[in-house]
């Protein structure tokens, strides 16, 4: 396809749509399915999912279950009690990922089981659909340009600007999709991401993403990067929104962060700190990356070599996002590999603590509370006053890994394994233990520096 630079906006919709029936979507034009019109799918325009579909999907994944239990979960997706769009949102994304429990009666037992929107194993057992020109009522009158989707739950948005208007750009899309939040709400309760277009170039990012924190997808395949004389908008769409692509990004690569924000009243004055809700979204370079690293790990795994258990490495510039890419990757790992204990090691306190911080922060996809190796080993001292009331518990490296079977992510330095009198004690045989070292290579200075035992 030649370069989008005349495109109108009409025309790169039309092109949206004619990528997304080539990826096997199902197309209907908004105005079709409106509640006015001769085959309508909602009984107003303040509803922003496809009930119907939603009902359907419940029913054919869910087979098992009774009436009343998809009825319930139906409820479920469609009731919030936040004010706040984003705490919604994440509220969705729990269901969405992991099931709603339903509770129901079945011959006279009551019973607590899960209902599943979407079968994240199996993509062609879900139905993709694109709208364009959706209308959507609700504190304003809203038409996004197009709207992704599944099993008739609005996931992705896209909105898009005419390269032939120079006053008109990306920005201009970015834009438009934050009048859309405050105007239209409750469409963004479901939002999975937004992708923002104007033809030459092509973004994605979350409802809590400011401008430049909405990335370039840059990959089709995962190998090759493509050049920019391809149309970004359609790499991105090839990229990412692959059917089985979609939903593992759905499924595996969004988490929630919440973080202290200075907090300012009206008039722009400092009132204090409050907690802030960030909605991460893998960029394609930790998508691939994590991919991957997981397709190594499994084959280190298995590999018959029991002394060749090697990974990897993963490199990164700075700024990139590194951080993210090992939060993602250890949620994988918990995920796929019957949960190992997972050791992270640093090489200095202070990015300990920053790493620790920020997994800390990804509870929601790591689905666990990370613990830090205060020192290599308690000692019996220790042990005792980690039975005191009151008394602030310190965790011993050695004793983290041979106090549990399976599980667990363990945050240590890398001077806590400092050989002593030339030797290296063995912390653990066990098996089911993947270590991921962050900047490695500085530790590869020899035992000539000194070690700062104070603080270890």
């Amino acid at each position: 396809m030649d370069s989008l630079i005349d495109f109108t906006e009409q025309q790169l919709e039309e092109a949206t749509i004619e990528i997304l029936q080539e990826l096997d979507y199902e197309h209907l034009y908004g105005p079709d399915i409106a509640p006015d019109s001769d085959n309508p799918e909602r009984k107003d325009y303040r509803e922003v999912i496809l009930k119907n579909r939603v009902l359907d999907a419940l029913r054919k994944l869910n087979p098992a279950l009774p009436e009343d239990a998809i009825e319930e979960a139906y409820r479920k997706i469609i009731t919030f009690n936040s004010p706040i769009l984003e705490e919604n949102n994440r509220y969705f994304h729990k269901l969405l990922v992991e099931g709603i429990d339903v509770t129901f009666k079945k011959q006279g037992i009551i019973k607590t089981e899960k209902v599943y929107i979407i079968d994240f194993k199996d993509a062609d057992k879900n139905e993709f659909l694109v709208v364009n020109q959706f209308r959507i009522e609700e504190i304003e009158k809203r038409r996004p340009d197009v709207i992704i989707f599944v099993n008739g739950i609005p996931l992705v948005v896209m909105e898009l600007k005419s390269s032939t208007d120079e006053n008109v750009g990306i920005e201009k899309a970015y834009n438009q999709i934050q009048t859309y939040k405050r105007d239209i709400p409750t469409l963004f309760y479901y939002n999975a991401f937004t992708i923002i277009t104007d033809g030459i170039n092509a973004k994605a990012g979350t409802i809590t993403a400011n401008f430049e924190r909405f990335m370039n997808w840059r990959s089709i395949d995962g190998i090759n990067v493509e050049p920019i004389s391809i149309p970004q908008y359609e790499i991105l769409l090839k990229g990412m929104l692959r059917k089985d692509r979609l939903l593992d990004i759905v499924e595996n690569f969004l988490t929630y962060q919440e973080v202290s924000a200075t907090d300012y009243d009206s008039k722009g004055r400092k009132i204090g700190n409050k907690i802030k809700l960030n909605k991460i979204l893998a960029a394609y370079h930790q998508y691939f990356a994590v991919k991957k690293a997981v397709e190594n790990t499994e084959a280190a795994i298995n590999a018959k070599d029991k002394q060749d258990k090697k990974i990897g490495v993963v490199w990164h510039t700075q700024g990139s996002g590194k951080s993210f890419t090992m939060v993602f990757y250890a949620a994988q790992l918990v995920k796929k590999f019957n949960n190992p204990t997972i050791v992270v090691i640093t090489d200095r306190n202070d990015l300990d603590n920053q790493l620790y911080t920020t997994f800390c922060q990804a509870k929601d996809i790591l689905r666990q509370d990370p613990i830090q190796a205060d020192v290599r080993k308690l000692s019996d001292e220790q042990k005792e006053n980690n039975k005191k009331e009151n008394t602030k518990v310190i965790h011993g490296l050695f004793d983290l890994l041979n106090e549990r079977e399976a599980g667990g992510i363990i945050f240590t330095t890398i001077q806590k394994f400092t050989p002593e009198e030339g030797e290296m004690p063995v912390l653990t045989d066990r098996h089911n233990v993947i270590v991921i070292a962050d900047e490695a290579h500085r530790s590869q200075y020899g035992f000539d520096p000194k070690t700062d035992k104070k603080n270890w």
